[in-house]
């Protein structure tokens, strides 16, 4: 018996051993996963026309935007959108019109910004950046209000290419950082869209250049929406 207790003993202490060395967080990230509800979703389709705007310094150039009849042919629909009858038939087009060569960047923007649905992981967008050594970053807005860029990469390749972007977790004291919730606040979090600015190299920026947007996207954590008291009062008032 004694021996039965022993071998017992050994066995719980080598599994906490085990719990707490091995995997310290395990328990944490089981009830994490347990709370998350990641879903691709669409965000806008550059499908209303003047809705996106562009500008860009009066010395340095001029911009112009409008849609465009076409698609990425790898673009994939998102899963729960088919049979819909979504339209998505469109892509939103930028030109600019270089003034001078030299450092310059024109912004591509929404007319108010765009929300998104959840808390934000990625966001992504298919891009036609005709090969040119420009630089594209995301411009966001947190739930305090603050803006944030993100860098998406350069545009140096040919024809369309879905360019994604990670937002990072904001830390536990939820007001440094990216904040995408604030624990005083179920109804009310997630992230806006404000658009996108493009750095320009200066070796290539001259005479005309032309960009492409479709199907912008964010892979999101869903699970406050699906979660949310039905009978909460709205603020704002």
């Amino acid at each position: 018996m004694k021996k039965l207790l022993t071998i017992a003993l050994i066995f719980c202490i080598g599994g906490f051993v085990y719990a707490q060395v091995g995997n310290p967080d395990a328990a944490s990230l089981g009830i994490d996963s347990a709370q998350q509800m990641i879903r691709e979703i669409s965000i806008d389709k550059f499908e209303h026309d003047g809705f996106w705007r562009s500008s860009m310094s009066s010395d340095e150039g001029y911009t112009t935007t409008r849609l465009f009849v076409g698609s990425p042919a790898n673009k994939q629909p998102i899963p729960e959108e088919e049979g819909l009858n979504i339209q998505d038939l469109h892509v939103l087009g930028t030109r600019v019109d270089f003034l001078r060569r030299g450092y310059s960047t024109f912004m591509v923007y929404p007319t108010r910004p765009i929300p998104v649905e959840g808390i934000a992981k990625t966001i992504s967008v298919w891009v036609a950046g005709r090969n040119f050594n420009h630089d594209l970053f995301l411009l966001i807005e947190d739930f305090f209000g603050r803006n944030y860029e993100f860098y998406m990469g350069r545009l140096n390749f040919m024809g369309w290419q879905k360019m994604t972007v990670a937002i990072p977790p904001a830390p536990e004291n939820g007001v440094s950082g990216v904040v995408q919730r604030n624990y005083h606040y179920q109804n009310n979090f997630g992230i806006k869209i404000k658009g996108f600015r493009i750095n320009c190299d200066p070796m290539e920026a001259l005479g005309s250049y032309y960009i492409y947007f479709d199907d912008l996207r964010a892979e999101s954590d869903l699970f406050s929406e699906h979660h949310r008291d039905a009978d909460d009062m709205v603020d704002g008032w």
